[in-house]
């Protein structure tokens, strides 16, 4: 296991972060952050920036799955640019801003807007900063990261979502498989990890990541790991959508990643299986491996959990983030300083 650099060594280290967030989460008032706005009577709307606004969509998908109620989620700049469309009834509604730094332009220019039409809302953070102060419902996560790109803060804040979902909706079982994820993802790094980075070392010229459902934001998260980490162009699609025209990329240059779920594990593996007879090169993360999966994919990782399948989500994401990181150290770059990038996107 290469675990030089501090991207790589935050995203090893995930599973001690997520288990003293869960100690956090355990001791907070969730009622009181949510109070008068309880999902059963206010529609959720989870906003973010890049990898923000993915973890928006997934946090979204949890609260609609655990919670009954319909949720949904925002990039910023669409709520900025065109209110009338994002946000056309500012009544009923609670949004959740997202910023790992809590000083992201476009974050705390929503943060106005949405005070100055008395809209109250809940900033999910881990540095705090403008965004913690601009409003007085904050839930910051004790996440120090010092990577440019986001890892175990996207899964932390993203498992905090989860968390206040089942919190709301009286799930115990669900918070009792959140609190079980650091232990069963621990050993999977250290068995996978290896493999990973030498997969890695493939030449790749395209690289799709395939999900669906709650998994699709997952996929799209994967996919801008690759992008930020090693500088490769990657796409995300739902999964029976690739095969609706983007296969038309698929040579043996081309790189295939199924985020496959085991309520619909049949169809998917046919999509996988289907792209690695025109040529490409496979990666199937899924939770149980059926011998169809075995077949379809070059490199398998195989969760092996009787968990709630919502509740894995983390554990699916962490494999694009090692993938991003030794795909660019491979490239001869460094994950630690991707090109044209920044911590904080601001103005």
């Amino acid at each position: 296991m290469n675990a030089s650099g501090k991207t790589l060594q935050e995203i090893y280290a995930q599973p001690a972060v997520w288990t003293e967030c869960l100690q956090l989460l355990h001791t907070c008032d969730i009622g009181a952050l949510a109070k008068g706005r309880e999902p059963e009577h206010t529609e959720w709307i989870f906003i973010g920036c890049g990898t923000s606004y993915y973890l928006a969509q997934a946090a979204a998908a949890s609260f609609t799955l655990l919670t009954g109620r319909e949720a949904r989620a925002l990039p910023a700049s669409e709520l900025l640019l065109h209110l009338e469309l994002s946000l056309p009834v500012t009544s009923g509604v609670f949004p959740v801003l997202i910023s790992r730094s809590g000083y992201t332009s476009e974050i705390l220019a929503a943060a106005e807007v949405l005070t100055k039409k008395g809209v109250e809302f809940l900033a999910l953070t881990c540095d705090g900063n403008e965004l913690a102060e601009s409003t007085g419902r904050v839930l910051q996560l004790p996440v120090k990261e010092e990577s440019t790109v986001m890892t175990s803060s996207f899964t932390s804040m993203l498992m905090a979502m989860q968390f206040m979902a089942a919190k709301l909706a009286g799930k115990t079982d669900f918070l009792a498989a959140l609190d079980r994820i650091p232990a069963a993802v621990e050993p999977l790094l250290k068995k996978y990890g290896p493999q990973l980075e030498l997969f890695a070392k493939r030449p790749f010229a395209d690289v799709a990541v395939l999900g669906q459902g709650a998994l699709y934001p997952i996929a799209s998260e994967v996919a801008l790991k690759v992008m930020e980490s090693s500088s490769s162009y990657a796409q995300f699609f739902h999964t029976l959508e690739f095969r609706h025209g983007p296969k038309s990329i698929i040579d043996d240059r081309a790189l295939v990643i199924g985020l496959i779920a085991d309520s619909s594990a049949a169809q998917e593996t046919k999509v996988l299986s289907e792209m690695k007879e025109l040529g490409a090169s496979t990666i199937a993360v899924v939770n149980r491996a059926t011998p169809e999966a075995h077949a379809a994919a070059d490199l398998l990782i195989e969760l092996d959990s009787r968990q709630p399948a919502l509740s894995l989500l983390v554990a699916y994401v962490v494999w694009g983030q090692l993938l991003g990181s030794y795909v660019g150290l491979a490239k001869g770059l460094n994950p630690d300083e991707p090109l044209n990038l920044t911590r904080v996107v601001t103005f």
